[in-house]
């Protein structure tokens, strides 16, 4: 039986969350695919940085959403994060965005709570805020075509192939492939 679980977004004065659940990410296996960042690099972020951030992603903030899974015991379990891109702006991965649109990045779930519908239940909070709070009718998202795991996911949840990719990140030749997701 899974464990109940809160989804919510996250609060400005939660920032030493925001910067352990970040941290933990950038350690999993696969986050030099998975992620724009290092560990070595955000480790070494002054409070400052990680305080900004939570503000910047914060209930009530409309550009950006970090929404969390939070365990029984107030341990954040999972993550991600809602960007609202508007057309002709540059977006992650440098990408213009052609329409109003959410974007979720920094996905993550601890190893020891997968397998449990617990990213599916992230991704339905996720896209309640892109669609009733935010007000956008399309979420997208890239994924590193080295990252199986991730892609098979996304497929699975309803995400939908663009046929758009561009060069990831570094100089390792690999693809970031687009998918999206259309309100119904």
């Amino acid at each position: 039986m899974s464990p109940d679980y809160v989804f919510r977004s996250i609060q400005a004065d939660e920032w030493p969350a925001v910067k352990e659940i970040r941290l933990a990410s950038l350690q999993d296996p696969v986050a030099d695919v998975a992620f724009l960042d290092t560990f070595e690099n955000a480790s070494g972020q002054p409070d400052r940085f990680w305080q900004d951030r939570a503000a910047g992603a914060a209930e009530g903030v409309l550009e950006r959403q970090q929404i969390v899974a939070e365990e029984a015991g107030g341990r954040w379990v999972g993550t991600l994060v809602v960007l609202v891109e508007e057309p002709g702006a540059v977006g992650a991965l440098g990408v213009v965005s052609d329409v109003r649109q959410g974007h979720f990045v920094g996905v993550f779930v601890r190893p020891e709570a997968r397998g449990q519908g617990l990213t599916e239940r992230l991704f339905a909070s996720g896209l309640r805020w892109a669609w009733d709070v935010a007000g956008v009718d399309r979420v997208r998202l890239f994924v590193d075509e080295r990252n199986g795991r991730a892609e098979a996911f996304y497929r699975k949840f309803g995400f939908l192939p663009t046929g758009k990719s561009v060069p990831a990140p570094g100089d390792s030749g690999a693809r970031e492939l687009e998918f999206v997701f259309e309100r119904p």
